[in-house]
């Protein structure tokens, strides 16, 4: 009986240590920056984005100088969270990785897919999947509730994109089960690929969900989302290889922002599918 107390007393010790670890994981520490990321204590982090990018970065209506957007916010939660000043660095989409390995840049937090490619030279602290919409007509007149209905119809995608390969994927589906052939038409941005759906050029507009939902939102005497994708590519923050201390402040405060439910309310704020969050995870090459 005494052995058998003694253990349970010994593992409830344990188990209460177990549990004070865990809560201090989980818990932000911006006062011991210096302990935990000594290289970013008194730094002034620079996160690129494009500040034309709805809902992950755009310019607040209110405040031309101040970005906002789901991961504009996320950046700043997670840099609060450490103990870290940030400012914005704005830039074009295409220039933002040259602008991290340039070094002019410390992040790039704006809707970056993770590659093998990409990761030779960029660590990835992926949060969540991407998802595609179908952006079609308002009222869905030709019940495009499917990417699997797309034979016979055309596709607009953007030049270099996911989407457009999985157009491009379902052409070659259609192809292969003797059905219509898919017209796919490439467009330069999400304004050029919803106006051919706005003026019956193209049936559906394939784009980040987050995007299609959005314009939806806004326009809904145009547009609706006809369907969804989740291609289960990863979508994180990139960071400079050898950057460690960087790359442990952003992998600890997305776990925190996960764990506390702010990366969810985040994401319902800005209209953004919460189920598209997954757990945080280094990538690299």
């Amino acid at each position: 009986m005494f052995i058998s107390k003694a253990i349970r007393l010994l593992l409830c010790a344990v188990t209460g240590l177990l549990l004070a670890q865990g809560a201090s994981a989980q818990s932000c520490e911006p006062s011991k920056v210096a302990q935990k990321y000594p290289s970013l204590a008194g730094k002034t982090i620079k996160i690129g984005v494009d500040p034309e990018s709805p809902p992950y970065a755009f310019r607040d209506s209110k405040d031309f100088n101040t970005i906002i957007g789901a991961d504009a916010d996320m950046a700043r939660a997670v840099f609060d969270c450490a103990g870290v000043k940030t400012e914005f660095f704005t830039a074009g989409w295409p220039g933002l990785l040259p602008a991290l390995r340039a070094g002019q840049i410390d992040v790039m937090w704006d809707l970056l897919y993770y590659t093998p490619e990409r990761a030779k030279e960029t660590t990835f602290v992926t949060y969540m999947q991407a998802g595609t919409g179908g952006l079609v007509a308002a009222g869905n007149p030709k019940k495009i509730d499917d990417i699997s209905r797309l034979c016979g119809l055309t596709v607009t995608a953007g030049i270099g994109t996911t989407e457009l390969t999985m157009a491009q994927a379902q052409a070659a589906k259609c192809k292969a089960e003797h059905k219509p052939d898919v017209t796919i038409m490439t467009s330069a941005d999400i304004a050029s690929g919803a106006r051919l759906v706005a003026s019956h050029r193209a049936d559906v507009m394939m784009y980040d969900l987050a995007l299609v939902d959005g314009l939806a939102k806004q326009n809904p005497q145009l547009y609706m989302r006809g369907f969804k994708v989740t291609s289960g590519m990863k979508i994180g923050v990139g960071v400079k290889k050898g950057n460690a201390d960087m790359i442990a402040a952003v992998s600890d405060g997305l776990k925190i922002m996960q764990a506390n439910q702010t990366q969810k309310k985040t994401f319902q704020r800005y209209g953004v599918d919460p189920s598209l969050e997954t757990p945080t995870t280094l990538l690299t090459q």
